[in-house]
């Protein structure tokens, strides 16, 4: 028997039943470091890479799985969007990039004005976030009584916007390589296009003991219920913005 040194658990084994902690725990020095920094970065980069492949191969399939327990090779979903959000917001300053060519005058008189790429960019990962619930208020909407909560529809929908977030970081340099010679609005359609692809792909996968043309016909609903929320905030938002 022996006593964890995390929550004073008294077991025997390796792990304390309690907590989970190791019975072991080695002391925080070089020889530490030369061992744990080497397995959390591939640990965290094996799980990345893996769960990038199964959204590229069979993202419905894979993304179900998860949800019914199959884990253990995945990176969680909240890291998974926050580090590609990271990486996009990195490669998009390296390529000065702006896919938001668009000011504000300030409504208060001040010189200057509010650059909106700016505000996009610097608040990339929160912005991410935070249209995953308008995705998933459209897909309950859409999708009720398949089994799914509104919290598993969250992760699907996490999963996809990962999904969305690899594409756009691939593209982002063909985009920098193309953007003085092929109008701004064109690279967005085709970017918008080929998410909206992937968004039906992974539906009808994910949806699979229902009819393809009914997936399709209800994704169709969805992201509409999707574009409506998501344009009435941004018109608020613009409209409240020049007064601050």
């Amino acid at each position: 028997m022996q006593t964890c040194k995390n929550c004073g658990h008294r077991f025997e084994g390796k792990f304390c039943n309690n907590c989970g902690q190791t019975a072991e725990t080695e002391r925080i020095d070089f020889h530490f470091l030369k061992h744990e920094m080497p397995h959390s970065f591939f640990h965290i980069d094996a799980g990345l890479l893996y769960t990038s492949k199964q959204l590229f191969t069979r993202p419905g399939h894979a993304i179900r799985e998860y949800l019914e327990g199959k884990r253990v090779k995945h990176i969680k979903p909240l890291s998974f969007i926050l580090i590609l959000a990271g990486f996009y917001i990195l490669l998009s300053h390296l390529f000065h990039i702006n896919l938001f060519n668009i000011s504000i005058e300030s409504g208060k008189g001040e010189s200057g004005s509010f650059n909106l790429n700016e505000w996009f960019l610097a608040h990339f990962g929160w912005v991410t976030l935070a249209l995953i619930p308008l995705y998933t208020v459209g897909t309950t909407v859409c999708f009720p009584g398949k089994g799914y909560n509104f919290v598993e529809y969250l992760v699907l929908n996490i999963f996809k916007a990962g999904q969305r977030l690899i594409v756009q970081i691939v593209l982002l340099p063909f985009i920098f390589l193309i953007q003085k010679s092929l109008d701004l609005n064109t690279i967005v359609l085709y970017v918008y296009l080929i998410d909206l692809i992937l968004n039906f792909w992974t539906n009808i996968q994910f949806f699979n003991q229902m009819k393809v043309s009914a997936v399709i016909i209800r994704s169709t609903i969805s992201h509409l219920i999707l574009l409506i929320l998501m344009f009435s905030i941004v018109f608020v938002v613009m409209q409240i913005m020049p007064y601050f």
